[in-house]
């Protein structure tokens, strides 16, 4: 199932954006109106974008759900030669936070029309795609490089969701072996800097002092819930019964009362004993 023709107003040239040139891009060769992708060189403060290096960064609107990064660097390659393509969901300023890179968890696909950022390994790609012919539109999907649509796209994202057990295994174990490299380089670091003064003298306090604390270990850990267990078994057998538990509360109601009545006679001595009675 091809993507709609006339949507997002395919076959009739629009005005481009100020600024931007129009590229038409085509399906395929069956489709005889073609969809316009807007571009223009990306302009940014130098040191801004690393990632997006000045003179050979191409910024595309309007870029449709089925294109993919192989798709731009194939479409472009004709411009120059193509160092990297991103694609986003819209236009972002500055590096973003690199996430770890696994097909296991961050597996989010972009939904709906995009924009991407073409970088070549020449300025000179920049001004080529600028200069595209707006009369031969590319084509997107063609016998040699074939884009995958509708129920087989999803039937392939499908596929591409189901995890392998054993290669899941394997990425964790590669993990966690980097992760542990990496402690215990932090812990070397900090036992060869222990009671090392700094440039200003001051020395810096960790863990690892005089009296480090014991770690709990299982058998801690065994004991500390026996002694759990072992009070509140004494504390459900204190009043197992029903009868007990009223006997308890009512010893408790008379020792109160009992408690009340003491009260009263010692407040009655001490009213009799004062000396100063006015009647």
């Amino acid at each position: 199932m091809a993507p709609s023709e006339r949507a997002r107003g395919e076959g009739v040239e629009p005005a481009a954006p100020l600024g931007y040139a129009a590229i038409p891009v085509k399906f395929s060769e069956e489709h005889h109106f073609p969809h316009y992708l807007y571009v223009k060189e990306h302009k940014v403060r130098e040191d801004t974008d690393v990632k997006r290096p000045q003179n050979r960064t191409l910024f595309v609107l309007n870029v449709p759900p089925y294109c993919t990064k192989e798709c731009f660097s194939r479409l472009f390659s004709s411009c120059g030669s193509v160092r990297s393509v991103e694609m986003c969901d819209k236009p972002s300023l500055g590096e973003k936070k690199e996430m770890p890179k696994t097909k296991f968890f961050n597996t989010e696909a972009l939904q709906g029309f995009k924009v991407a950022y073409v970088v070549f390994k020449s300025p000179a790609g920049v001004q080529a795609a600028k200069s595209l012919s707006t009369k031969d539109p590319l084509v997107i999907s063609s016998k040699r490089h074939p884009v995958q649509t509708g129920i087989h796209k999803w039937i392939a994202r499908y596929a591409a969701s189901v995890v392998d057990p054993a290669e899941l295994k394997t990425e964790v174990d590669a993990f966690m072996q980097a992760y542990d490299k990496k402690v215990a380089k932090e812990e070397a670091k900090a036992e060869k800097e222990d009671g090392i003064p700094d440039e200003e003298g001051w020395v810096k306090v960790t863990r690892k002092g005089r009296r480090p604390g014991l770690p709990r270990t299982e058998a801690a850990n065994l004991r500390a819930l026996e002694r759990e267990k072992r009070k509140r078994a004494r504390k459900e057998l204190l009043n197992f019964y029903a009868w007990q538990h009223r006997e308890t509360k009512r010893e408790h109601i008379a020792q109160l009362r009992r408690k009340f009545e003491e009260d009263k006679q010692k407040i009655a001595l001490l009213r009799a004993q004062r000396k100063f009675r006015p009647y």
